[in-house]
C-alpha cells in the first residue's frame, strides 16, 4: 500500500536528518560503488510497475505514485520487459552502473527499437536506455565495443579511452596502465560489482597492477563497464582521478559457453628501434587462451557462471642508457657494453572467476563470487637495467564476495561481506655484487647501464589482506517538491597491510666512466646493515581499519532539473604510521653537535634554519593523529531542455579523497631496522672522495668479495644510514572537481561536449633533509648531501605537497552498433592543459629543498590534443571488422635542467623543467603534427555449425602503418633558462609496439 504524501515528507526528512547524525555522531562506515541499474519515469496513476528479465527469470516490482512516478533501483545490467499494465509494456536494455528514464504509455507512443538482443535463445527487440541525466563525466564501454574492438591485450580497461580524459598506455615493456586526466595512476579505481580493487600498498591504483603485464580480471567475465573521469557521486570512495565499475556476467536458463586461444611471435611483428639498429631480432612469443561457462542450476533461480584466462608471454624490451649519460656508452668494457640493446620479459598469468547466483524469491538475490590472479613476470629489465640486474616478480591476489540483495516495495538494501588477499613479491634473479655505470652531466651522475645484480630493494614481499562488510540501503519512493532517489549506507573494512621494503643481500658498486675509461676502483657503494638489538623488523605489519559514511540524493525536480546532492566521509586508522617512535639514537644525533657547523649549533638547529621544524617530524607513538578531514561533498545537475533528453545541460563540483600509500609510511621503520647504507672510496691518486661526499673510506679490493666485508666497514657505526621521517600531521591526497558541459542527441548519434577543471593537491613526496649549516640547500650550486645526520647518513623528509591543475575540453560522439544498421562508431576528443610541482611518477623529489619549492611546469602527463576514434562495420560474407585510429600530439617531459654558471633565485644552476619534443609525424594530411600515431585493425569470421555452435576465426593488426611512437626523450640544456632542447630517442624504446600480428580461433555455443 502506498504511504501518504505527509508520512512520504517525513520519511524523507527522518532519513535526511538521521544520515547527518550518523555521520557526526558514529564515524564508522562507508557506502560500496553499486554496478546495478536504476530506471525511473512515469507510469499510469497507482499502477504495479513490473521488470521481467527473461534470460535469467528475474522480476522486480514497485507500484507508480499518485502521480505516475516510480523508481525500479537494484537491476542487473541487462534487458528487461517492463509493463504498468496492459498496452505499456516495451523491451529495453539497461546499462551498468546508470539511472534511465522509461515513461510507459500506450503501445502506439512506445519508441520504436533500435536493437535486437539475444536472450538465452530469445531474440527479442530492445532500445537501449542511454543514461544522459547526470553530472558525472564519462561513458559506457558495451560488451559488443569490447568483443570487436582491436586490442592488444585482453584487459579489458583497454577499451577505457575511447572515453575522453582516459589514457591506457602499454609500455616498452608491456606493462599496462590507465590514467584519468593529468594525475598519476594511483589515483584511480575501479570497482568490479560495486566492489574496490584498491591498491593500499603499491602504486598503479588496481591491486597488482604496478609493473605487471597482466590483466586485474578475465575479460570473459565483463559484461560492461563504465568509466567516469570526474565529478563522480558521492557513492565513490578511495579515489581522487577516474573511477571504473564494470559488472560481471552471470549465467542464465540456458547453457551457453566459449572457448578461445590467441597467439604471436616475432615472426608477425617487424623490429623495434633498438632492434633495428643491432640487427637483431629478440625472440618473443605470445600465448592467450581461456574459456567461460554459464547456465541453470535451478531455472528462473539459480545461475553459475565460470572463466579462466592464461597469458604467457615473452616481450621484447630495450636496455639503453639514460638519455644524459648516453655519452658514456663508448666506454664501456666490452662485457658491459654488450647487455645493452634488445632483451625479453618473460611473463604468465593464470585468472580464474566464478559466481553463482541464487533468486529464492522476486525480492531476494544473493551472489557468492571468487576471483584468483596468479601471475610469475620477470621484472627490472630495460631502460638502464640489464637482464643480469632482473628480478622475479610473484604476483598473487584473490577475492571473495558474499552479497545479498533485498527488495522491497519503497527500498533497496544490498549487503556485502568481502576478503581479499593480495601480494606482490620481487626477489633478485641473481646474488651478488652489482654494478652501476654513471656518466658525469653537470651535478648529476646519470645511469648508463645496471649489470650484475637487482638492488637489495627490489626483494620486496608487499600486500594487503582482511574482510570488509559494507551495507547500501537506497530508498526509492520519497517525493517532496518531486521525486527522490536516496542513497546511504556504510563500509567497515579491517586490512593487515604488509611491506618488507628490502633484503639484505647484493651490495651495489658505482663506477665512473670518463672518455679515459672506467675508474679502477668503485666511487662509492650502497648497502643494507641489520639493526640488531633494538627489536626492530625489517617487515612491517600494521592492522588497519578503514570507515566512512555517505548519503545520497538523486533529486527530480520536475522532468527537466534533476540534482545529484551528496555527501561522504572517509577515515583511516593506520597504527604503524601513528604509533611510530622514533628511535632515540636519532634523537640524539639530531641534538647533537653539527658538525660542519660552529661549536655549539646542534643539527636540528642547522635544519630549522634552513625551515625543517623537527618537532613536526618527531613521533613518540602518541603525538599523531590519523586525518579526520576527508569530507566531500559532490554537488551535481543536469537540466533537460525540452524534457525528451535530446539537449540535456550538466554540470557539478565536489570533492573527493584518495589515501597515502603504505609503501610510503613503512619506510620511517623498515630504513631503520634494515638501514641503507651510502659509503664513498678515496680516489688513490687524489685522496679524496668523489664529488668530496661523505663519508668517506680508503678503498680495500675484500669489500668486493662478500657483502660482510662492506658491512664490516662500518661495525657499529651509523655512518651512511638513510633516515626517514615523516611529517606528524599528514593529510590524504585529493582533488576538488568542476564541471560544465550538454549533450545531445542527433539522430542516431549521442554527443556531448564537456569542460572539466581538475585541481588535486597533498600529493606524498619525499625530499632530502640535509642542510648547510647556515639552513642553506645550495650552496655553489651544490646541494649539502655530505651534511647528513651527524653519525648517520642523508636525511629524507615526507611530506604532502605534491599538486596538478588540469583543465580539459571533453568531446565525444557515439553512434551505438545496432543489427539493424550493422555498424557503430565512437569519437573521443581530448585538449589537456596541465600543470604540476612534480613529475606525477616519482614520489622521490631531491631537486628543491622543499615540494614548495618547485615550480609548476607542464604535466607529462597527457599531450594537448587526443584523438580515439572507433568504427565496427557488419561486413560481406559474416565478417565483422573493426578499426581504431588514436592520434596525440607529443607528450611533455619532465627532467631537471642545468644550465652551467647560471645561477637561479634557489642557488642553484639547475631547476625542474618540462620540455615538449618535436612532433615526429604526420597523419594522411598536413606537416609533422603528431608524437603518437596508432591505427588497428580486426576481423571476424563466424561458421555457423548448427545446434547453437559458431566457430569463429580473428586477426589483429596492430599499429597497421608501423608508426614508432617513441617514448624516450633526451633533454639538452643550453648556457641560460630560455634553452631547453627536448627530442625523441630514436633508437630508444616506443610505447605501444610496432607493427604486429595476432591470430585467434575460438568457439562458441
Amino acid at each position: 500500500m502506498k504511504a501518504p504524501l505527509q508520512l512520504k515528507k517525513k520519511l524523507l526528512a527522518s532519513v535526511i536528518a538521521t544520515t547527518v547524525v550518523a555521520i557526526g555522531a558514529a564515524p564508522t562506515t562507508a557506502w560500496s560503488q553499486s554496478a546495478y541499474a536504476t530506471l525511473r519515469g512515469k507510469a499510469p496513476a497507482n499502477a504495479q510497475v513490473t521488470a521481467f528479465n527473461p534470460a535469467t527469470g528475474t522480476t522486480r516490482r514497485t507500484t507508480a505514485s499518485a502521480d505516475g512516478s516510480y523508481t525500479l533501483t537494484g537491476l542487473q545490467p541487462g534487458t528487461y520487459q517492463v509493463d504498468a499494465g496492459a498496452g505499456t509494456q516495451q523491451t529495453v536494455t539497461l546499462t551498468v552502473a546508470s539511472t534511465a528514464t522509461l515513461n510507459l504509455v500506450a503501445a502506439s507512443e512506445a519508441p520504436s527499437a533500435a536493437n535486437a538482443t539475444n536472450l538465452g535463445g530469445v531474440t527479442v527487440s530492445a532500445t537501449t536506455l542511454q543514461e544522459v541525466k547526470t553530472p558525472e563525466v564519462g561513458g559506457t564501454i558495451s560488451l559488443h565495443q569490447i568483443d570487436t574492438i582491436p586490442q592488444i591485450s585482453r584487459n579489458f580497461l583497454e577499451f577505457a579511452d575511447t572515453v575522453p580524459g582516459m589514457i591506457f598506455e602499454v609500455s616498452s615493456n608491456g606493462n599496462t596502465t590507465l590514467r584519468g586526466g593529468a594525475q598519476n595512476k594511483s589515483s584511480t579505481n575501479v570497482y568490479i560489482d560495486g566492489v574496490g580493487q584498491k591498491s593500499y600498498v603499491k602504486e598503479g591504483g588496481i591491486s597488482g597492477q604496478i609493473g605487471s603485464q597482466g590483466n586485474p580480471f578475465p575479460q570473459l567475465a565483463i559484461g560492461e563497464y563504465k568509466v567516469i573521469t570526474s565529478n563522480y557521486k558521492a557513492e565513490y570512495d578511495q579515489i581522487s582521478s577516474a573511477a571504473v565499475t564494470a559488472q560481471t556476467k552471470s549465467g542464465t536458463n540456458e547453457f551457453h559457453g566459449e572457448v578461445f586461444g590467441r597467439y604471436t611471435n616475432d615472426s608477425f611483428r617487424e623490429k623495434t628501434p633498438a632492434e633495428e639498429q643491432a640487427d637483431k631480432k629478440t625472440s618473443s612469443k605470445e600465448k592467450e587462451y581461456g574459456f567461460a561457462i554459464g547456465g541453470p542450476i535451478i531455472k528462473d533461480k539459480m545461475h553459475f557462471f565460470a572463466t579462466y584466462e592464461a597469458k604467457r608471454f615473452n616481450t621484447p624490451i630495450t636496455v639503453v642508457a639514460d638519455p644524459n649519460a648516453a655519452g658514456g656508452v663508448p666506454y664501456l668494457p666490452a662485457d658491459v657494453s654488450a647487455q645493452l640493446g634488445p632483451a625479453n620479459l618473460p611473463f604468465e598469468e593464470n585468472l580464474y572467476f566464478g559466481k553463482i547466483d541464487w533468486e529464492p524469491t522476486d525480492r531476494d538475490r544473493f551472489e557468492l563470487s571468487a576471483q584468483i590472479r596468479k601471475e610469475k613476470q620477470v621484472g627490472g629489465v630495460g631502460g638502464v637495467d640489464a637482464a643480469s640486474a632482473s628480478y622475479n616478480t610473484k604476483n598473487d591476489d584473490k577475492r571473495y564476495v558474499l552479497r545479498w540483495q533485498h527488495s522491497g516495495e519503497a527500498y533497496f538494501n544490498e549487503l556485502l561481506f568481502t576478503h581479499e588477499d593480495a601480494f606482490n613479491a620481487p626477489v633478485a634473479a641473481n646474488l651478488g655484487n652489482g654494478s652501476i655505470y654513471t656518466f658525469a652531466n653537470g651535478n648529476d651522475d646519470p645511469t648508463i647501464v645496471h649489470v650484475g645484480s637487482a638492488n637489495p630493494l627490489a626483494t620486496q614481499n608487499k600486500g594487503q589482506k582482511g574482510p570488509s562488510i559494507q551495507d547500501d540501503l537506497t530508498f526509492n519512493d520519497l517525493e517532496w517538491n518531486g521525486d527522490h532517489v536516496i542513497k546511504t549506507g556504510f563500509k567497515v573494512k579491517d586490512i593487515t597491510l604488509k611491506a618488507a621494503d628490502a633484503q639484505d643481500i647484493n651490495p651495489q658498486f658505482y663506477y665512473n666512466v670518463t672518455s679515459a675509461g672506467v675508474g679502477a676502483i668503485p666511487y662509492k657503494a650502497f648497502f643494507t646493515k641489520p639493526v640488531t638489538g633494538l627489536g626492530l623488523s625489517p617487515t612491517v605489519t600494521t592492522k588497519a581499519k578503514q570507515f566512512g559514511v555517505y548519503v545520497q540524493d538523486d533529486w527530480a525536480v520536475n522532468d527537466k532539473l534533476t540534482l545529484n546532492l551528496g555527501v561522504r566521509w572517509d577515515y583511516e586508522k593506520n597504527p604503524a604510521y601513528t604509533g611510530f617512535v622514533t628511535p632515540q639514537n636519532v634523537i640524539d644525533a639530531f641534538n647533537s653537535q653539527d658538525p660542519n657547523g660552529p661549536a655549539g649549533q646542534t643539527y636540528a638547529q642547522s635544519l630549522a634554519l634552513g625551515g625543517i621544524n623537527l618537532n613536526d617530524y618527531i613521533s613518540n607513538g602518541h603525538n599523531r593523529k590519523n586525518f579526520k578531514g576527508e569530507w566531500q561533498p559532490r554537488l551535481g545537475f543536469s537540466y533537460d531542455l525540452d524534457g525528451d533528453e535530446a539537449h540535456v545541460i550538466h554540470g557539478g563540483a565536489g570533492r573527493a579523497y584518495d589515501r597515502n600509500l603504505f609503501d610510503y609510511l613503512q619506510l620511517e621503520t623498515t630504513k631503520a631496522a634494515l638501514p641503507q647504507f651510502t659509503v664513498n672510496f678515496r680516489d688513490p691518486n687524489t685522496g679524496a672522495c668523489y664529488r668530496n661526499a661523505a663519508p668517506c673510506f680508503d678503498w680495500d679490493p675484500a669489500y668486493l668479495n662478500g657483502l660482510p666485508n662492506l658491512q664490516n666497514l662500518l661495525q657499529a657505526s651509523n655512518a651512511g644510514t638513510e633516515v626517514d621521517i615523516l611529517n606528524n600531521n599528514l593529510k590524504a591526497p585529493h582533488s576538488d572537481q568542476f564541471s560544465i558541459g550538454m549533450s545531445n542527441r542527433i539522430g542516431e548519434w549521442q554527443t556531448d561536449a564537456t569542460v572539466a577543471r581538475v585541481l588535486s593537491y597533498d600529493g606524498f613526496g619525499f625530499t632530502l633533509g640535509n642542510r648547510y649549516p647556515n639552513g642553506d640547500f645550495f650552496q655553489n650550486g651544490s646541494q649539502p648531501w655530505g651534511n647528513g645526520v651527524p653519525g648517520f647518513g642523508a636525511l629524507i623528509v615526507g611530506n604532502n605537497g605534491i599538486e596538478t591543475r588540469t583543465t580539459q575540453l571533453l568531446l565525444s560522439a557515439n553512434k551505438p552498433y545496432d543489427k539493424e544498421s550493422g555498424w557503430g562508431a565512437t569519437f573521443a576528443y581530448t585538449y589537456t592543459s596541465a600543470t604540476q610541482n612534480r613529475d606525477i611518477n616519482e614520489h622521490y623529489s631531491f631537486d628543491e629543498a622543499t615540494l614548495g619549492n618547485y615550480p609548476f611546469i607542464d604535466s607529462n602527463a597527457a599531450p594537448r590534443h587526443r584523438l580515439v576514434a572507433t568504427g565496427v562495420i557488419d561486413g560481406p560474407w559474416g565478417i565483422t571488422m573493426s578499426a581504431k585510429l588514436t592520434l596525440a600530439t607529443p607528450t611533455p617531459g619532465n627532467t631537471t635542467a642545468c644550465y652551467g654558471t647560471y645561477t637561479f633565485p634557489t642557488g642553484s644552476h639547475c631547476t625542474p623543467a618540462a620540455g615538449t619534443p618535436q612532433a615526429s609525424g604526420r597523419f594522411l594530411v598536413g606537416g609533422k603534427f603528431f608524437g603518437y600515431r596508432d591505427v588497428d585493425f580486426q576481423a571476424t569470421k563466424d561458421f555457423d555449425l548448427g545446434h547453437g555452435v559458431t566457430l569463429y576465426g580473428r586477426f589483429d593488426v596492430l599499429n597497421v602503418f608501423n608508426f614508432r611512437n617513441y617514448s624516450d626523450v633526451i633533454f639538452s640544456a643550453g648556457p641560460n633558462p630560455v634553452q631547453l632542447t627536448t627530442v625523441y630517442n630514436t633508437t630508444g624504446n616506443i610505447t605501444f609496439v610496432p607493427r604486429t600480428f595476432k591470430f585467434e580461433v575460438g568457439m562458441k555455443f
